[in-house]
């Protein structure tokens, strides 16, 4: 692993077919590595609509099996490509066991593991405890050739354990698949403070845990139910300070670069030892559900 790299957030806007998006999303692997990319993430469930605005059976047909179709043109990307790539897929385990599970692929195209998302939410049009089991692999860290890549999927982000996990388990950065939008309807009196609340909370887990964040949205209005979901990209990187290194637009597919330096993460970690400072043996409750 080198002291430097190059991170890549690829902003989508999801077509009906899972063909067209694939094809897409090689076009711009290909674009971000011809940048100077070394690792690349995608939306999460990348390859359809968003499924879960509704409960239906037949969306079950999207999942594939790990390894599969999609994740072999992923390994191919990866290698063609010489970058470490972080995508997202519907995972069909067993029949009647599916999973939501972001998958890590090294530069030579080898795939060295998946992560199954651990929270699972259940909201209007967001109904994916319908869909999901939730995962099994724990907080996972990968030893990529580039960096250590903590792969975490769309809710999990808002939980500061998960981030912490993957932290005191050795990731440089956290790459966070993301597929988050606005019930049109709330847009005008909710939007902004909940876009501000997503951001905050992904940047505070950069600084609390000296680590870089890679968040991924997709953009576009999608249709299934009701008015749909208006998903609000703003895809972004920021440093172990939570400074944002890039942003995207909340409308527009675009490919974000950011440098990354090894040097400053211990820098940071040097200066706030917050992972030093832990009361680890006052922390025990933290297992229970609640304390009343």
């Amino acid at each position: 692993m080198g002291e430097q790299w190059t991170v890549a957030a690829i902003q989508m806007r999801m077509a009906a077919e899972k063909e067209e998006n694939l094809a897409r999303a090689e076009e711009a692997i290909a674009e971000a590595a011809r940048r100077g990319a070394q690792i690349v993430c995608l939306p999460e469930l990348f390859t359809s609509y968003y499924f879960c605005q509704v409960e239906d059976p037949a969306y079950f047909d999207l999942a594939e099996p790990i390894p599969g179709p999609s994740e072999a043109r992923l390994a191919r990307a990866a290698q063609k490509h010489r970058v470490v790539l972080i995508g997202s897929l519907f995972e069909k385990r067993l029949p009647g066991i599916y999973h939501n599970t972001a998958t890590v692929h090294d530069r030579n195209g080898q795939l060295v593991g998946i992560y199954r998302k651990m929270h699972i939410p259940e909201d209007p049009l967001y109904f994916e405890k319908y869909y999901f089991t939730p995962g099994d692999t724990g907080f996972r860290v990968f030893d990529t050739a580039v960096a250590a890549v903590g792969p975490l999927v769309c809710w999990d982000q808002w939980f500061p354990e998960a981030a912490r996990l993957a932290a005191l388990r050795g990731a440089d950065i956290l790459c966070y698949p993301t597929a988050i939008g606005w019930h049109p309807r709330e847009k005008a009196a909710f939007g902004t403070a909940q876009h501000d609340a997503w951001e905050t909370i992904m940047r505070a887990h950069a600084i609390a845990n000296g680590v870089y964040v890679c968040a991924v949205n997709r953009v576009g209005h999608e249709v299934l139910a009701g008015e749909g979901l208006e998903f609000w990209g703003g895809s972004f990187l920021c440093d172990p300070f939570g400074r944002i290194l890039a942003k995207a637009s909340h409308d527009r597919e675009e490919i974000l670069l950011a440098s990354c330096d090894r040097r400053l993460l211990e820098d940071v970690r040097r200066h706030w030892p917050f992972l030093r400072d832990r009361r680890i043996d006052a922390y025990a409750d933290l297992t229970r559900r609640a304390l009343t």
